[in-house]
């Protein structure tokens, strides 16, 4: 059987232009360039997805002007093996992965430039969800995985029926996946507007969600039927999955399990 083919979609962009506290505090220009473990941020994520089976390219998206900053990152020049370019991040998060997208019939995997706890495992397993026929398909991973990994890795879990939940940043599309993403390109700030939350999901979907009255299958079955899409959700058993590099606090967390995965490879005395 011919392995599934996918392209990497790294959104490496910092919110709205503006230096992040991490980068600022570490003298680099760019978050993605914060070191961790030795290494800029970017450079773990795209070691890992390097290794993934399957991964054809990665296209990186990045703010103007800042595609020369990360651009000495081992790994951004293809010195991996694998096809790397940058890509104009716009204004919204669809709106970038709609630019990334550009010119490539997909099916892609997206993660993000902090992401850096990632695994060749993990991505190979959820882009090879879309060789199944799935359309849309999210990492995530429960309470118990992450509080197991580290009692400071996540503070944030989604409640279902079946358990709390915690996502991993990490998501795949098909072509018609990354369709129903045109839903999102105008909505923006959904946290912040619940209306705009129930036009996208519907009502009866978001009021069954906010109660913790739909089970994670369930609610990714519902969202596939909202949008005419086979969507899955995959669930990962490490929660170390769930931890990126938002502030001081999780970065001091993913270095510590950085440090502990090292430990685990080298080989014993």
């Amino acid at each position: 059987m011919t392995e599934a083919r996918f392209a990497a979609i790294v959104l490496a962009a910092q919110r709205d232009g503006r230096l992040d506290p991490l980068a600022e505090a570490a003298g680099v220009t760019h978050k993605a360039l914060v070191p961790i473990d030795g290494r800029p941020l970017l450079e773990h994520v795209l070691a890992a997805l390097a290794q993934a089976p399957g991964l054809a390219e990665i296209r990186i998206a990045v703010e103007e002007g800042a595609a020369g900053r990360l651009a000495d990152v081992h790994g951004a020049r293809g010195e991996l093996g694998v096809p790397v370019r940058f890509t104009a991040a716009r204004p919204t998060i669809t709106e970038s992965i709609y630019e990334a997208a550009e010119g490539s019939e997909g099916p892609f995997l997206i993660t993000t430039a902090d992401n850096v706890l990632l695994t060749p495992e993990a991505a190979g397993a959820v882009a090879a969800r879309l060789a199944t026929g799935d359309d849309a398909v999210v990492a995530m991973t429960t309470r118990e995985a992450v509080l197991a990994a580290h009692p400071e890795g996540q503070r944030r879990f989604y409640r279902f029926a079946d358990a709390h939940y915690s996502n991993c940043n990490l998501y795949a599309l098909s072509r018609a996946g990354l369709g129903v993403a045109e839903t999102f390109r105008t909505g923006g700030q959904f946290a912040k507007n619940p209306m705009r939350i129930a036009a996208a999901f519907g009502l009866h979907n978001l009021i069954l969600l906010r109660l913790g009255w739909l089970s994670l299958d369930g609610a990714m079955g519902r969202l596939g039927r909202r949008f005419g899409i086979n969507a899955r959700a995959i669930v990962l058993a490490d929660g170390a999955h769930a931890v990126d590099v938002d502030n001081e606090r999780t970065w001091q967390v993913a270095a510590l399990l950085l440090e502990g995965r090292k430990q685990a490879l080298s080989p014993r005395a």
